[in-house]
């Protein structure tokens, strides 16, 4: 019997309402058991929304690495699932606060762009709360549709102040282990880009 194909993949986590690192722990428990294979959390970040309202809570943001045994769309439609099961509306507007915003940014080596789909996801090397800690976990993984890698596409963005203040929010370090841990900071945390998704 032919053994499932199993694709490494990066699912940007966001979130700005409730707790939110205790939001992220039960987004990872769930993605375990809808099937991704050995998830691998970032750092968490925190930093002010921008482009949202005025007073909007900070974001907490990070990646979490994985192998994938099913299709991309069945990986979208579980993140839906996830965030919906979390408390954010199945339509929702763009830059507002949200308990959970989970992103498909790198499905191995697919470049997809479709109208529910645009992977690598179309703001990804334009967002530090995206790519830092991507780089922490695939900083050698090649980005599809460029000729380097993640970790190379980071690196003109480390003599930048924006990079610098970006990385003083880091409020843990990565883990193999869902996040349930870590105290979660009562108003949660996140990017310093905007929050449009």
């Amino acid at each position: 019997m032919t053994r499932p194909t199993v694709i490494p993949v990066a699912l940007a986590l966001g979130g700005n309402l409730g707790t939110v690192l205790e939001t992220f722990a039960r987004a990872i428990d769930g993605l375990r058991r809808a099937g991704l294979q050995h998830p691998t959390a970032s750092s968490w970040y925190r930093n002010p929304a921008v482009g949202c309202a005025p007073g909007t809570p900070d974001f907490i943001n990070g990646i979490v690495t994985g192998d994938w045994p099913g299709t991309v769309s069945e990986l979208h439609h579980c993140c839906k699932q996830l965030e919906v099961a979390a408390g954010r509306p199945a339509e929702h507007a763009s830059y507002v606060s949200r308990t959970l915003d989970l992103d498909i940014i790198l499905f191995g080596d697919a470049l997809i762009a479709t109208p529910e789909l645009q992977i690598p996801h179309r703001e990804t090397l334009k967002r530090l709360f995206v790519l830092v800690p991507l780089a922490e976990l695939a900083g050698d993984w090649p980005f599809p549709g460029r000729c380097a890698t993640v970790g190379q596409l980071l690196q003109p963005w480390q003599d930048t102040a924006e990079y610098r203040q970006f990385v003083t929010g880091k409020i843990t370090g990565p883990t193999t282990a869902t996040p349930s841990s870590a105290a979660a900071p009562a108003s949660g945390y996140g990017d310093s880009a905007d929050h449009s998704d």
